[in-house]
């Protein structure tokens, strides 16, 4: 079980001393031998970005074939001081993703090494701002999402799960976790059978579904609205990326404290677990391969949602 591991990043990022280096002394007590930490400046404030491989035993970093997965946590913040004390609801992304991380560095250092590399990324900011967003208030953060989207997804990633606080909507009102359909290179196709099964084995319950619209895949700063930054990594990648919202059945605000609840990040861990596991064995598909290029072949290339668009290219 991963409830160790949840527990202890929990302590380590329910603090406001909270900093990479702290998260990257974590993992490397836990066995990890490449880990980045990166300090970021904005008009904002400051972040610092967290990167850590877990070597697969046929990964691409020993050599191998076997395909890497990416994890991304994203948020604005841990925290909102001196706004609010205490851990905000937004830092559920980074929460599971440094629980994953520590989980599976644990089970590898025990001998239960993943067939794939898995990358690992998130971004740690105990003082994070705020801004106004309907119907409930945002983090926001000290940098801008092309910095977030540079430091935490790679070119190594062959598919990215993005874990991301989906609370502040009336959209999907479920407590627990839930999947958005895979998105790759401007398409939003349809939701992954495979995932959907690895949801219902971990949970124990029907499968959760996050919408997802045009507009969510666009990058941020266009001046259309996102429900929030969950599938960002998909305008800095061509490999399939796929949300993993932890939940709520009311509208939460992300800059709330008190909100996070264990069970539902928990669960989320093994989840992401669960699909690394499959996904490193080619047991596991984010996308239909033949039925996206069918799309392609008769409509096109969707990749200028991925950008500013034509008159900002302009």
């Amino acid at each position: 079980m991963s409830w160790p591991h949840t527990l202890e990043a929990y302590q380590l990022l329910d603090d406001p001393a909270a900093s990479g280096e702290r998260v990257a002394e974590l993992w490397r007590r836990s066995g990890a031998r490449t880990v980045e930490v990166f300090t970021e400046h904005g008009d904002k404030g400051s972040t610092d970005f967290v990167r850590v491989i877990i070597p697969g035993s046929n990964g691409r970093s020993c050599g191998g074939g076997a395909p890497t997965l990416g994890v991304v946590g994203r948020l604005g913040g841990l925290g909102a001081r001196p706004e609010q004390i205490g851990f905000v609801s937004d830092g559920d992304g980074a929460l599971t993703a440094v629980a994953v991380a520590g989980k599976l560095l644990d089970a590898a250092a025990k001998g239960d090494r993943l067939p794939g590399d898995v990358v690992v990324a998130t971004h740690i900011d105990p003082d994070a701002p705020t801004r106004p967003h309907d119907p409930v208030p945002f983090m926001d953060s000290a940098v801008a999402p092309e910095v977030n989207n540079r430091h935490e997804v790679t070119e190594a990633m062959d598919a990215v799960l993005s874990i991301d606080t989906t609370k502040g909507n009336r959209i999907c009102n479920h407590r627990g976790f839930a999947i958005t359909p895979t998105i790759k290179a401007g398409w939003i196709l349809r939701v992954s059978e495979d995932l959907l099964n690895v949801a219902s084995r971990v949970s124990g319950a029907l499968p959760a579904v996050l919408p997802i619209t045009m507009q969510d895949i666009t990058p941020y700063g266009n001046d259309v609205y996102h429900l929030n930054s969950i599938v960002q990594p998909t305008v800095a990648t061509s490999a399939p990326v796929v949300g993993v919202a932890i939940t709520t059945e009311s509208a939460v605000a992300g800059s709330a404290t008190g909100a996070t609840d264990l069970w539902s990040v928990e669960s989320a861990v093994r989840f992401v677990i669960e699909v690394a596991k499959d996904f490193g064995r080619e047991q596991l598909d984010f996308y239909d391969a033949a039925d996206a290029q069918r799309l392609i072949d008769l409509y096109g290339s969707m990749a200028i949602l991925q950008t500013q668009g034509r008159q900002r290219q302009q």
